[in-house]
């Protein structure tokens, strides 16, 4: 059995045969694979020859009927022997002081005798699908951690100076922060240093480009939903608040809300409280929330398309990116770095770039920030012919040519400097901006990811 997927395994342990009897018929109607056992030993016996995503087991066993004793020494051993299985315990005696007590020692839920076999389905559903995204977390926590560490922020400019000198005085704080800047300048790569730098490295970042998201779909992706809730819901999902539990949630693209989703996120943000689409039932989450956007949301606040009090949420810090135009002295460390990660993805023997390469990136204007770097690099990396990158290998023209002709462009850069123009009218708002062009948001966001943008 795959913990991290495929059918989801449970363990029951109940003394009653009867009992034990009719959960294996109904979970198995419902799609669980089930392993009984009678006893606090038998279970124990059970969890030490196989894995499993949750464990059901009663608090009151034969030979203390009433205490629940018993069951309460197996849920703490359980707990010792695989901290990260869900137990669900069950009582027959309605007492809501061992339900407490089961909970402060670690039971995720409880359910009463006799069930309500939906309650109970939805119960495990939703601790099975929390602890594979947990488990999935844990996985990729090294990974997500070594991303994190390894984010680079090439910064020697003047400029750059007071950026790291936030993120090293924030960064292990649980502020919540607003990155701005304009697209392109590594908003992202600073939200992995201050996640990084936090308490937190140790969990999930998790990355949601919330401006790309449709009214239809913005609560199920962050709040996840429940098996039912609408017609394609066909099983219990979590959302990316419950996946960034105890870690960060980056929220790209934040001023691209609508005022009807800020009123949504702005709740959870205030409480750490959300419900599930489809579910009466309240959940708490503990996230740091670092949020990015290319807008000026002072702005968007005096415009009436941005509210105040989410805004006075989200940045309790504020770091500004400065474009790379202002960053001079960035511009040939930042190369050589892409310089030699392209060169070992395309398995090129390069050693840098020629005089002439390196007067026309220092000349360019960089519209397009880092990631325009970024993108010009591995261009002159796949035309490269020799051992160093040549001015024509990167298909940038010098600040001397000015614009050219529409008729001297490729459809690409008509594409990209026409994108670039109505961006700069809307002041860098991406809804404005499609709409402009007669595209859907979602249309738009395709070809600012196509073109670099």
């Amino acid at each position: 059995m795959e913990r991290a997927g495929g059918v989801p395994r449970l363990l029951v342990a109940d003394d009653q045969a009867d009992v034990r009897e009719a959960l294996h018929l109904l979970l198995k109607g419902e799609g669980f694979t089930v392993e009984a056992a009678e006893s606090v030993g038998a279970a124990l016996a059970a969890l030490t020859k196989g894995d499993f995503d949750c464990a059901l087991i009663d608090l009151n066993y034969a030979r203390d009927t009433t205490s629940g004793d018993e069951g309460l020494s197996l849920l703490s051993r359980i707990r010792t022997l695989d901290p990260t299985l869900p137990v669900v315990v069950m009582t027959a005696w309605g007492s809501i002081d061992l339900a407490v007590e089961a909970m402060r020692r670690g039971a995720r839920d409880f359910v009463q005798k006799p069930w309500e076999n939906a309650r109970l389905l939805a119960t495990l559903r939703t601790q099975v699908d929390l602890a594979r995204a947990l488990r999935r977390g844990d996985r990729f926590e090294a990974a997500s951690r070594a991303q994190s560490e390894g984010a680079v922020l090439i910064a020697v400019s003047p400029a750059m100076r007071p950026v790291l000198e936030m993120i090293e005085r924030i960064g292990p704080s649980d502020a919540n922060v607003l990155v701005t800047g304009e697209n392109g300048t590594g908003k992202g790569t600073v939200a992995q240093r201050l996640h990084a730098a936090s308490v937190r490295a140790s969990r999930p970042l998790i990355v949601v480009n919330v401006g790309g998201l449709s009214e239809g779909v913005f609560e199920s992706e962050l709040f996840g939903h429940v098996k039912g809730a609408f017609t394609d819901a066909k099983a219990d999902r979590i959302g990316r608040f419950e996946m960034a539990e105890g870690g960060t949630l980056f929220l790209d693209e934040i001023a691209n809300l609508s005022l009807n989703l800020q009123a949504k996120l702005l709740r959870v943000v205030e409480t750490g409280e959300f419900e599930p689409v489809g579910s009466s039932r309240t959940r708490r989450v503990d996230v740091r929330l670092i949020s990015a956007t290319n807008a000026d949301l002072h702005a968007e606040v005096a415009a009436g398309r941005f509210r105040q009090d989410l805004l006075f949420r989200l940045n309790t810090i504020e770091i500004h990116l400065p474009p790379l135009r202002e960053r001079g002295e960035d511009v040939a460390p930042l190369a050589d770095y892409f310089l030699k990660q392209h060169a070992a993805r395309y398995r090129k023997a390069l050693d840098g770039f020629d005089a002439d390469a390196l007067e026309v990136l220092r000349g360019h204007a960089w519209p397009g920030n880092v990631r325009e770097l970024d993108h010009a690099v591995e261009r002159g990396v796949l035309m490269a012919t020799g051992a160093r990158l040549h001015a024509a290998d990167l298909g940038l023209r010098r600040a001397a040519e000015g614009t050219p002709r529409l008729e001297e462009m490729s459809l690409e850069e008509v594409e990209r400097w026409l994108i670039r123009k109505t961006l700069a009218r809307a002041d860098g708002n991406v809804n404005r901006a499609a709409e402009a062009l007669g595209l859907s948001r979602s249309a738009m966001y395709r070809r600012l990811q196509k073109l670099g943008l």
